[in-house]
Formats: structure tokens, sequence, C-alpha cells
């Protein structure tokens, strides 16, 4: 049970890391380009800051830090670690649908790779 639930953390972490990625992507887009001036750089990300969606993105994070610290307790860190790029694959997947943004073939290949290598450190014996 404790194997189960140390893989339920982890991809508790994947999930929490990956909406917060997309929360702020989309949060940034809505609010524009970084200004030049150091001032209203400041204002700018103090702005986003105070928006909403934003602090769930941050609280998210934080989320993904405490599963991650509770999949700590039950799986070795070096056959853990590699499950977290599954967050590539879901933010890959979810910021063409929800943001538009192109698959192109580089990027799928390169998700072949990490979806390989995630099954390649799932075979071994822990």
């Amino acid at each position: 049970m404790s194997f189960v639930m140390g893989h339920v953390f982890v991809l508790l972490t994947v999930v929490f890391t990956a909406y917060g990625q997309l929360v702020l992507k989309s949060r940034i887009l809505r609010a524009g380009v970084l200004p030049p001036d150091l001032h209203e750089k400041i204002f700018f990300i103090f702005k986003l800051f105070l928006d909403p969606w934003v602090l769930t993105a941050l609280g998210s994070a934080f989320l993904a830090s405490l599963c991650w610290m509770a999949a700590m307790t039950r799986l070795p860190l070096s056959y853990a670690y590699p499950f977290t790029s599954l967050s590539f694959v879901i933010v890959l997947i979810l910021s063409s649908i929800l943001l538009n943004e192109p698959i192109t073939l580089a990027k799928t290949l390169g998700l072949v790779f990490i979806i390989l290598g995630i099954v390649i450190v799932s075979l071994e014996k822990i």
C-alpha cells in the first residue's frame, strides 16, 4: 500500500505542477508583456501576484511540494523523480488545447523519449 500511495503522491505532484504552469501562462498572456521600466515591472509583477488565479497557481505549487515530500517518504528519489517529467507531457497537450500553442514534430519526439524513459525507469525493481 505504501508503494501505491507513493505513486499517488507523485501523480498529485505532477497534476499540481502542470495546473500551476498552465494557469500562470494563461494569466500572463492576459496581462501582456513585461514592461521595460523597472518601476513598471514591479507594478506588473505585483498586479499579477494579486490575481486570484495566480494565487491558486502559487498554492498549487505549494501543494505539489507537500505531495512530493509525502512521495519521498515512500519511494526512492532515483525511481520517483523521472515520473515528474510527466508534467511536460500534460503541459504540452493542455497548452495546445487551452492556449492554442503548436505541437511540433520535435516536441512530439521529445515526449516520446520522455515516456520511454519513464517506462524504462519504472521497470526497475525498488
